[in-house]
This record gives structure tokens, sequence and C-alpha cells, in this order.
């Protein structure tokens, strides 16, 4: 055997002990007599000791060591003089008796350390290197343990765990398919499925009650820091079920998570938050509730000014940022340039200073009296030392605005701490959104999303206003899943693929199987998808989902390690009869 123990294992217990350890070579200190080796394996590190003055066989080993050399020794446990407190084996270390080179390393290109000097680019075309790095090794082991746990807890829920094909159809509704040709069948194409979701829909007309996978998804699109081109979903569904049944499932899911992973404690029923109440007080869908800071709409409390910026605008609203009345002119004016940022789009930001004497100070001092900031300061609950902040404009387009000047104050306020963590269900989303530059309707979530019953007739007279029913889980700004119930009748199903403009050919074509299999007694079902990778990376504490991932892309969808996408041979694309335009 190539080990008796791992290099994190070992103990004062094991003190005389005679132990063989295998592993990589991290540090090595030459001092005088004695030669000083970390080895580390996935599970830790333990000091080695070589006495190279009375082992001449040993120091000649020892001299042709370098980093991430592969070693395997041999030697007795023994008391460290100098304990190191930091490591598990710190109360320990091996005398050296034998000594094998199992592998020899070239010089890494960066340092095999937490803190490495690596940069993004360099770590992902050597990933294999950055996997031995602590942090990185966490979180892949981080990763792990949810899966066992949602596995767990769904198992005990009564859930199958049930593959799904990886080869389907292309149904080219939300983000772009990855298309793959069929050699076998000349023209024609595979694509690699965005989520599982029709064939959940089938196992609920088949029978399977409680579905789930943690299944590899695929979209081909424009990438970011939360988004690769290949992810993983937790793919749930149910049948004879009703919204609040899935809440209360998936609820209990993320309990359960974070309790055994986490040992955070949720004693109470997650906030339920309509679409509409989300958009007016925090500008999102997707709010941040680790601080409250909600929006205060202005505009009927304003009525006429002489101000134009808010005589003009659609929308006047602002937050209240509580003990930041100090905020020096360069302060407000670094604040200022955040929201003109072409991203966010703000044309200017209003700032009223609630001084703790009393006093305002006002950025539009000369079209408001004290008296009018007053009462700007009592519809926000200001007190004195409070900042309150304006922006007007467009409606959504303020909101959106507003909604990123509120989480940069709450990251420079402090209050958005990675090891707290705020959950909530948002519910009543819009059913249809209307899409200017293909004049129709567009599904917010996906065409199989179930209307309200409420809202049923308005899908005749004002599809706009039809509510759905879907919902978000939303923690700390991220959502983390999302989901609805689904519609199980192929009357209701055909009305939608006219509201979103199929033609009755384009709907046969595409979704044809599943309008058949409803024909076939399909039961009231609905399900929910919970994104893995970002959950990941939300127990870790980080923001990107690529450190949450063994072999990641970069934000060009690139795998920089095997180079890939890369060019194929020409006797392959004759096989599958493709010709490759030339590149405009």
């Amino acid at each position: 055997m190539y080990r008796s123990h791992t290099c994190g294992e070992l103990r004062l217990t094991d003190e005389n002990k005679i132990v063989k350890l295998s592993g990589w070579v991290q540090k090595i200190r030459n001092l005088g007599g004695m030669t000083f080796i970390d080895l580390r394996d996935r599970y830790g590190i333990t000091q080695l000791v070589l006495d190279v003055e009375s082992r001449k066989d040993l120091s000649t080993q020892a001299r042709q060591l370098g980093r991430e050399y592969v070693i395997q020794v041999t030697g007795k446990v023994a008391e460290r003089s100098n304990k190191n407190s930091k490591m598990g084996t710190g109360d320990i270390e091996i005398l050296v008796d034998e000594f094998v080179l199992l592998n020899p390393s070239d010089l890494p290109p960066f340092t095999i350390e937490d803190e490495t000097d690596g940069g993004d680019e360099l770590r992902m075309k050597y990933r294999y290197l950055d996997l031995r790095r602590n942090p990185v090794r966490r979180n892949l082991e981080l990763r792990h343990k949810l899966g066992f746990e949602v596995r767990n807890y769904l198992n005990k829920q009564n859930f199958i765990e049930t593959e799904t094909p990886v080869l389907i159809k292309s149904t080219p509704e939300g983000a772009r398919d990855f298309i793959v040709p069929s050699r076998m069948n000349p023209g024609e194409f595979y694509a690699l499925p965005q989520s599982p979701q029709v064939f959940k829909q089938l196992l609920m007309v088949a029978g399977f009650d409680r579905y789930f996978q943690i299944v590899k998804c695929f979209r081909d699109e424009d990438l970011r820091a939360d988004r690769q081109p290949e992810f993983t979903q937790i793919d749930c569904e149910m049948a004879f079920v009703e919204q609040q049944d899935i809440l209360s499932t998936f609820e209990g899911m993320t309990k359960h998570l974070f309790k055994t992973i986490k040992n955070v404690d949720f004693d109470f029923d997650f906030i339920q938050m309509t679409f509409d109440e989300a958009l007016k007080n925090y500008g999102s869908d997707k709010p941040d509730l680790r601080f409250d800071m909600k929006f205060v709409e202005m505009k009927e409390m304003l009525g006429q000014t002489d101000f134009v910026v808010f005589d003009d605008a659609e929308y006047v609203g602002g937050i209240c940022a509580e003990g930041c009345a100090g905020y020096t002119r360069k302060d407000l004016d670094k604040l200022t340039d955040f929201v003109r940022k072409p991203q966010i789009g703000a044309q200017g930001l209003v700032y009223v200073k609630c001084n703790t004497d009393g006093t305002f100070k006002s950025s539009v001092d000369k079209f408001f009296d004290e008296a009018k900031l007053a009462k700007w300061a009592e519809a926000f609950g200001a007190k004195p030392g409070d900042l309150l902040l304006v922006l007007a404009g467009p409606t959504d387009k303020t909101r959106k605005a507003l909604c990123e000047l509120r989480l940069e104050m709450g990251n420079r306020m402090g209050y958005r701490d990675k090891n707290k963590f705020a959950p909530l269900w948002v519910v009543d989303f819009p059913l249809l959104e209307w899409d200017e530059k293909t004049n129709r309707f567009h599904a917010m979530h996906h065409p199989f999303t179930s209307p309200k019953k409420e809202d049923l007739a308005l899908l005749e007279t004002e599809p706009g206003k039809v509510r759905a029913n879907a919902y978000d889980l939303v923690i700390n700004g991220v959502e983390i899943g999302g989901g609805s119930i689904r519609i199980h009748n192929d009357e209701l199903q055909h009305k939608m693929f006219q509201l979103l403009g199929f033609t009755e050919q384009d709907a046969e074509s595409q979704f044809g199987f599943l309008m058949n299999a409803f024909k076939y007694g399909a039961p009231p079902h609905g399900g929910v998808a919970f994104g893995f990778d970002r959950l990941t990376s939300l127990f870790a504490g980080i923001d990107s989902i690529r450190d949450v991932i063994a072999f990641p892309k970069n934000n060009a969808g690139r795998d920089v390690m095997i180079d890939s996408p890369s060019p194929v041979a020409e006797d392959q694309l004759d096989e599958l009869n493709i010709e490759l335009k030339k590149a405009k």
C-alpha cells in the first residue's frame, strides 16, 4: 500500500506508531543536519523530519526534491518540540526512516497556496493544479456535501431520482440551444437540454408523482460571474400539488441544507412577497432583505414643483441611509458618478442631509425650503444623522437604478454580510411580458407555466395583466431557484401557444409529443429547479460560480485548459454532411 494514514489524520495519540504517508511536497526547509518537509494531500499537511546528518542516503534524496514532487515515506510518529496550532497535525511530526520518490514535478506556474500568485486565466489553464489549493478543494467538498444532503432530504420525501435524455429536440424558446449534428440522420440535429422541463412533465403524466435529478443543463448565452454554458440544476417536479405544497416542500429542503451544512436554523416561515411588491419596494424581483432601506415613492407627495427634473419625471423615489449624514461632498460626488454609470443609467442624484441639529442640507436647497425637506424626512422615517438619496426618471429604469444604489449603500454600510442569510419567496409573477422588438408576448418563465385561475378571463382581454402560478426562491439578492405550477390540459396549453405567437404547425412541430401526452390523463403538477452552482457559491460565500465547478469555462465560454471549443477534422465534417461558411 502507498499509505497507512492520510496527511491530515495523525495526532499525539498516534505517537511511536510506524506509519506510511504519500503526498505532494508543499515546502522544504534545510536547517543544517536536519531537513523538514511539509507533505500535503487532500486531507491536510504533516511535517516530515529527515536526519540528513546521520542518514546520507536520505540527504541525497532530499536534495533532489522540489515543490509538488510526489513522495512516499515511512517513519515513526513523534511529538513536535515547536508545535503549530494552526495545523490539525501540528502536535506531531514523522521521523523518516524510508523515502521513495514516486514522481518528480516541473516547477508549477503559480504557487499552490491558499493565497496564490496565479491570475484567473493562468489558474484556469492549469486547473488541475488550482484544484490542489485548499479554498478550491473546500468548495468542491462543500458541493459534494450539498448534493448528498439534497438526495438525503428528497429521498425521505419519496422523490425518485430519474435521468432524462441529454440529446433532445431543439425548442428555441428562451436562450439559444447548443446544437449537435446527427451522423445517422443527415441534415438533422439534436439539442442539448436547457432544462429537463418537458421530460419531467411527461414523468408526471407517467405517474411518477415525485421526481428529481441533479442534472447538467446547457444554454448558449453570454456569460458572467454567475453563468456558465453548462451548469447544474436540482430539478424537481410533483403531481397532485398546488403552489403552497411546493413552497413548503422546498422551503423544508432549504432549511435542511442550511442546518446540516451551515448549522443555521431558520425557525420561521419564509416571507412570501409578490412580484409587484418587490419592484415597488426594492426595484428588483430578487431583493436583498439582509437590510431594509425600502424605496419611498415621492411623486404624489411632491405634486407640482418648480424643479423640472421632478416635474418631468414619471417616477421620483429614494432611500434613507441611516447615519450617513456625515458624507462629504467627495463621498456624494462618488455616489453621483456611480448612478451615472452607463449600466445604471441615472441622470443624476439628489441628496438631503438630515443634520444632527435638526437642520437640513440639500443639493436642491434653492427649490425646496427646510419645511418641505422636513416633510420629506418624515415620509422617509428619517432621523437626525440620516441621509436621503433620491432619483427621478422613467419608472422601470429609475427603480432599477435605485436598486443598484440601495445595494451599493448596503455594501458601504456593511449590511451585506455573507454569513447572514435572508430567504424569501417571490410570487405572482406576470405570466407574459411584451417584447417591443418582436412585437409579441413572451413567456416570463416558459410556455408551460399556468395562469392563476382568478386571472383566466384576462387571457382574452388583457393578457399582459395575467399573473402566473410562478415563484422564485431568493436568498441575499440571488435567485437560488424558481418554478411554477404547470398547464396540464391541452386546451389551455394551445391557448398559451397562440398568445406567444406560435402557429398550429410550430406548436405541433416543437411540442406535439407533450400535447399528445396531455390527452391521456395528465395530473395537476408543478415543480421547481434550484441552481446548484449558485446554491453552492452562496454557501461558500463567493460571488462567482466558477470556483465551485471542477472544470469551468472562462467568460468567453472557452475551456483554456483543454483548448475547447476547437476545430474538427475535415473528414468528421464530411461524415456529418456539414460545410463551414467562411467567417464574415
